[in-house]
């Protein structure tokens, strides 16, 4: 079977998408399918993008072969890129839907890929974006005509694409992200970090946008019952929204000496100094779909504290693997807290373990695949 993957790779950082899609031909790969991706030389202008660079420096995946082929403003590489793909005759093609702009790129190209033996299949990471401008329903709309079905990795997004179109979606887990390495030991990642080992740490990692929460974190954070308790807070992200919200806060609520900002990019060889120096990861998120962060988390077995929007505490067994929160500072921190009592978690790693196996990628692609 031949497969194209049409979305971010290296050499984007497009955060987890780009990540998963790289994780996703592996697996397809191993399973004896052919596989090709096809990104984009240009994803983003550079006034809308929020961050440093729409670049990384890391060496490319071993094995994976990637074109970058695609231009997302330009209508006359649209139609190029859209018969150099069909051209390669790929048996099913998947795309990759996370943000509206993408829409009229990505919509123009699979109408070219339609054909009656070539099968498109979306796997929708948001059909709704947590910034909402003018045209989004419009682009969606667009984007989603030529589809054969969606999959989508919360029950909120499933619902969403009952919104734009008829076709059939599936229902599956976000599979782990296993490929950021082993853990090592908490002294060892604070030594690299030049972080005291002896202290309380919960982690927030990814990209710093509004809808995440960080601004409910630090809220959090300036509790007294927190700051009685020695928790602090290790942040591991780029900004891609203002930081002068975040900063203000924390200059505020005087929480400098409780605070640890790592906000350049993180590489992905650096990710698991992260988890293993935090006892706890936290998402604080205002609202949501599913997050990739859950499947680090679990990755390198940590307990989450996360807020009950969207689809995050699908999963986050609520007392068994961690907490699940009201959307506000109070209730995080009341987590947060609950988490260090005593025997808070009774058969944590067992529970983990039970957690972790359900988010395999060979049960992804029997639902991605299965079906078509």
């Amino acid at each position: 079977m031949r497969i194209a993957i049409v979305g971010p790779a290296h050499p984007l950082r497009e955060g987890g998408i780009t990540t998963f899609n790289h994780r996703l031909a592996l697996q397809l790969m191993q399973e004896g399918k052919e596989v090709l991706i096809y990104s984009f030389y240009l994803q983003y202008p550079n006034f809308l993008f929020p961050g440093t660079s729409q670049f990384t420096t890391d060496p490319a995946p071993v094995g994976l072969t990637i074109k970058s082929i695609l231009n997302s403003i330009n209508p006359f590489n649209w139609i190029k890129a859209g018969w150099q793909i069909r051209k390669a005759k790929h048996d099913v093609i998947i795309v990759r839907y996370w943000l509206p702009f993408m829409g009229p790129c990505l919509g123009t190209v699979l109408r070219i890929l339609k054909r009656k033996e070539t099968k498109i299949i979306c796997i929708a990471d948001n059909m709704i974006p947590h910034e909402k401008r003018i045209g989004d329903r419009i682009f969606t709309q667009y984007f989603s005509k030529p589809i054969d079905a969606f999959v989508c990795m919360s029950r909120k997004v499933q619902k969403d694409v009952a919104l734009f179109s008829n076709k059939p979606s599936f229902y599956t887990p976000h599979p782990l992200y296993d490929n950021f390495g082993a853990a090592t030991t908490k002294a060892n990642a604070c030594a690299t970090l030049q972080l005291a080992a002896d202290k309380k740490y919960v982690l927030f990692f990814g990209f710093i946008r509004a809808y995440k929460g960080l601004d409910w974190l630090l809220e959090a954070m300036a509790d007294e019952r927190i700051q009685a308790a020695g928790i602090e807070l290790i942040v591991a992200g780029e900004f891609y929204d203002d930081p002068q919200l975040y900063n203000q806060i924390i200059e505020q609520q005087h929480l400098k000496s409780r605070v640890h900002l790592f906000t350049n990019f993180i590489p992905n060889d650096k990710v698991s100094l992260f988890f293993s120096a935090a006892d706890l990861v936290v998402q604080p998120y205002k609202h949501a779909t599913q997050s990739g962060i859950t499947q680090i988390a679990y990755h390198f077995e940590k307990p989450m504290v996360v807020t009950n929007v969207g689809g995050l505490a699908e999963g986050v067994p609520h007392g068994k693997v961690g907490f699940v929160a009201a959307p506000n500072p109070t209730a995080i921190a009341d987590a947060m807290l609950k988490f260090y009592e005593p025997n808070s978690l009774d058969n944590l790693e067992q529970n983990i373990q039970i957690e972790k196996a359900k988010y395999s990628w060979d049960a992804f692609t029997k639902v991605l695949l299965g079906n078509h």
